[in-house]
């Protein structure tokens, strides 16, 4: 796939691009007239190859899926002369049978939408490439994995719980699912941004997802795990505690996608071109390091911007800072007991810290571009844990082995049939002779008489491979004399211990915020026996945290039931803090009028776009600047939480609607009528939230009129160069961590 390139400014004066532009060029006053071809895809947008339904390339541009011709059609390309009216008899008449266009055009509204994906059907995709550096040559024969092999590939983002229409900043799971269509077959990896599941065996993945969705009475709470079905189960499920550890961690709650780790959760087995098999973990790191938000930062978000994260994906794409994982491995010998430093590899509710098994680099993701159409690529791409390649294989996890049967199986209700692998966003980009037929959505027209094989009447065609010849094989294994049963082993039996390991390796910050993140969601439960049964697998893990967790919620504090080894060491990894990261994407509001200097504003915007960031300003009112800059929000439409920095640039006056009755943010004076009331709040939201502010000319003032003094950590005066290398400095950090006071 060719590197997308940044995009062509169309709204600031001085050439720095803002993403966001609906359409690939600008829209007129007046309704066009002229007949013209429809518009290409913007330079930020791809759509899927144009291969064959059985993987051949056409050759075909990639618009050739698209919309064709000047003027408005049937379905069946007969044109039409009008859209409006319904046949009638008479103008007041009633409508006619005989309108097959009206018949048409309202039966295919009435058939637009599909099921929903039961979990994850919250998601926003992009397409992008995957390059190996060969270091996983020696463990596995996959094709793609050999130096220097580029994959196209589709990643798709989700929450776990919502709906389609649930907002993307709650405190969820995350999905991280990608397709690499490679020369060999399509493999799926598709997995979480949390590495551990709720969960041991798939036989209770409907249990789980029943308790986390909404009550099936109410269908209340959309989209959160703040309820008692959700804390009945974990409770009494006591495998979900590392899960729900990590969501009530900053994990459940990531500042984007782009700043999100992902995992395979399971392990692996892969098989080198020797025959010899190693287990593997699959690992997600984003270059732009993991960051995540501050909850009330997220329920704000909630409602000022509920597209957040799929808005924050789409608009770096095309401002050209494209997101970049490396795809690592965890290596672990193929023994036959399949256990590591004690660790059951087979059970998905257990990591193994990366102190024990260091992660290898073995590629790069970039994502480059954005969908062409939603509905076509996000929400028609169908993953499947199934979906392998040669070189890699499953292993016995009985979660994984029941997600085999299940991804599969969805598709046929969500896709309508078997054929789901033709729509264009799953078609491989590797031959397809699979000898299957007719069936719902069959869009191939097969050739041959003779589907079946062996066969004389099509010449013998298809033939089996060899393994020499990339065939897939299954590993073969040995398998010891057993007793069919329903159990599992004593291993999978541990269910605090990672838990621990994981609070425990966390700062105290991050602690903070775990026992905020419970105390918030069992405060929301209504049933007080839920709480204290949960308070009671607290006190297993870690006692300190059940007390505060208690208190909050003004309960006793229950003596532990299972003695916990002390000998848990923390893991460094696991922590989201201490370390400095690159700036591309990050966006900086600057709260300008025509009071300032102009030419340094220019000046600033253009530093800040060329270090990668995204500079948007803020004004008393939308239009432009007197020196001609673009107005990107105002006072009523800016909101502290879309920025990750904030500067003052300007005198930050009252606006002319700075007034109660025409936006509620004005209505909270601060006793400095000289400052708008919207941007003390917007300011006074980003020091509470660890945000890095700075500024020149009057951001004395602004400060003052919104508490903050002028020496508080993170806070930025001087010359515009200073104050942009101070932010600049912040921002690697991701918030000022300083501002948080550790509770005792």
């Amino acid at each position: 796939m060719a590197e997308k390139s940044t995009p062509e400014s169309t709204t600031a004066a001085n050439d720095v691009p803002i993403p966001g532009v609906p359409a690939v060029e600008p829209p007129a006053v007046e309704e066009r007239t002229e007949p013209q071809s429809p518009l290409p895809p913007k330079p930020d947008q791809d759509a899927p190859e144009t291969v064959s339904p059985t993987g051949t390339p056409t050759g075909a541009q990639k618009t050739a899926n698209s919309q064709s011709g000047a003027y408005l059609t049937t379905a069946q390309g007969a044109r039409l002369y009008d859209t409006d009216h319904s046949l009638k008899a008479g103008p007041r008449g009633p409508s006619l049978l005989q309108d097959h266009h009206l018949r048409e055009k309202i039966m295919h509204f009435d058939h637009e939408r599909i099921p929903e994906r039961v979990v994850h059907a919250r998601g926003a995709g992009a397409h992008g490439v995957f390059v190996a550096n060969g270091a996983a040559a020696g463990v596995t024969k996959a094709g793609f994995l050999a130096a220097g092999v580029e994959t196209p590939v589709f990643t798709r983002f989700s929450t776990v719980v919502g709906s389609r229409g649930s907002a993307d900043t709650v405190r969820d799971t995350r999905g991280f699912a990608t397709k690499f269509y490679t020369d060999e077959g399509t493999f799926d990896l598709v997995g979480n941004n949390i590495p551990v599941f709720f969960i041991q065996d798939g036989i209770k993945f409907p249990d789980i997802v029943h308790a986390a969705k909404p009550h099936p009475d109410r269908e209340i709470p959309q989209a959160q795990s703040a309820h008692d079905t959700f804390w009945d189960f974990v409770s009494l499920h006591t495998e979900a505690q590392a899960h729900v550890m990590w969501q009530m961690s900053d994990r459940g709650i990531p500042r984007s996608f782009r700043t999100m780790e992902g995992f395979g959760v399971h392990t692996f087995r892969l098989q080198n071109a020797a025959g010899e098999t190693t287990l593997v973990k699959f690992h997600w790191k984003p270059k732009q390091g993991i960051h995540s938000l501050v909850w009330e930062e997220a329920q704000m978000i909630n409602g000022a911007d509920p597209d957040f994260h799929r808005r924050d994906l789409a608009d770096a794409i095309e401002a050209g800072a494209f997101p970049e994982w490396e795809l690592g491995i965890q290596t672990f010998p193929d023994t036959p007991d399949e256990m590591f430093e004690g660790i059951d590899l087979l059970d998905p509710t257990k990591i193994v810290p990366e102190e024990l098994a260091p992660v290898q680099t073995i590629g790069t993701l970039t994502l480059n571009a954005n969908p062409t159409n939603f509905f076509a690529e996000t929400e028609q791409v169908a993953f499947h844990p199934g979906h392998l390649v040669p070189g890699i294989d499953v292993t016995n996890d009985p979660l994984l082995q029941a997600r085999l049967f299940s991804y599969l199986d969805t598709q046929l209700s969500r896709l309508g049939g078997p054929n789901f692998a033709q729509i264009p966003i799953n078609r491989p980009h590797a031959p397809v002779n699979d000898m299957f037929r007719d069936g719902m959505h069959q869009t191939a027209v097969h050739g041959g008489v003779a589907p079946y094989r062996p066969n004389s009447l099509d010449g013998g065609c298809p033939f089996l491979a060899g393994e020499d010849m990339s065939a897939y094989i299954e590993v073969p294994q040995e398998l010891p004399a057993s007793m069919k049963l329903r159990e599992s082993p004593a291993s999978f039996e541990d269910h605090f211990s990672q838990a621990r390991l994981f609070f425990r390796s966390l700062t105290p910050v991050e602690q903070d915020h775990v026992v905020q993140g419970y105390t918030f969601e069992l405060g929301k439960c209504y049933e007080e026996n839920v709480r204290i049964r949960q308070l009671q697998a607290l006190a297993n893990i870690d006692g300190e945290l059940c007390a505060k967790v208690a208190e909050g919620l003004g309960l006793p504090v229950p003596a532990r039931t299972s003695t916990p080894e002390d000998d848990v060491q923390p893991s460094p990894a696991l922590s989201q803090l201490g370390k400095s990261w690159p700036l591309a994407g990050r966006v900086v509001g600057i709260i300008a009028d025509d009071n300032s200097d102009q030419e340094a504003l220019a000046a600033a915007r253009k530093a800040i776009q060329a270090a990668g960031m995204v500079p948007l300003i803020i004004a008393p009112k939308g239009g432009k600047l007197s020196g001609g800059l673009t107005v990107q929000r105002t006072y009523l439409t800016a909101r502290s939480v879309e920025f990750d920095a904030i500067l003052v640039a300007g005198s930050a006056a009252p606006g002319a609607d700075a007034a109660a009755g025409r936006d509620a943010k004005a209505g909270d004076p601060t006793g400095h009528p000289e400052v708008d009331p919207r941007v003390s709040m917007m300011l006074a939201e980003a020091y509470r939230h660890a945000k890095a502010i700075g500024g020149w000319d009057h951001v004395a003032h602004a400060l003052a009129a919104a508490g903050i003094p002028e020496d508080a950590p993170g806070v930025v005066i001087g010359d515009g160069p200073a104050v942009l290398e101070g932010i600049a400095e912040l921002l690697a950090k991701h918030r000022v961590w300083e501002r948080f006071p550790v509770s005792a």
